[in-house]
């Protein structure tokens, strides 16, 4: 049973420190196609904020931090070899998450400029652009890479 299968044979909650606030929740996945689980785990634990904390989620948030997930593990499985560690987090702070993904390559990754005429990597550049921060560091093996995004995006066509 791979890594995403695990995953998704587990019923998922999170759970509360003793300061009542929710739980991160960490899980690993390699290889490209587990990117649909990490996705899903976002996505369940976003509901259960919203479902069991009573944290305010906007559904357009919920869709960018997909994205945002999607990207991370993405960039981890094409770039580094081995499992990637992904980390949801909504911590004390009531209208952000922090999204961390560590992987063993200690190559940290450089937001291009935007270049319409490039073909390619533009995750970054559009992770960058979507969150309140976006924040990579070398661990002692490999790198984290931290995003912030908001739970509360307004869905701009509404």
């Amino acid at each position: 049973m791979n890594l995403a299968e695990r995953y998704e044979s587990q019923q998922y909650e999170t759970e509360q420190t003793s300061a009542g606030l929710p739980t991160p929740v960490t899980a690993a996945f390699e290889g490209s196609n587990e990117i649909a689980a990490a996705r899903t785990l976002a996505r369940d634990y976003l509901a259960s904020l919203r479902d069991v904390h009573g944290r305010q989620v906007t559904e357009r948030a919920v869709d960018l931090i997909q994205l945002v997930v999607s990207e991370l593990v993405t960039n981890a499985a094409k770039y580094a070899p081995g499992p990637c560690l992904l980390t949801l987090d909504a911590g004390e702070n009531e209208d952000t998450l922090q999204i961390t993904a560590w992987d063993s390559s200690t190559t940290l990754p450089i937001v291009q400029r935007p270049d319409p005429a490039r073909i390619g990597q533009h995750g970054l550049e559009i992770v960058n652009a979507l969150c309140r921060s976006l924040k990579a560091h070398r661990a002692p093996v490999g790198k984290r890479i931290t995003a912030t995004i908001a739970l509360t995006t307004p869905d701009p066509h509404r």
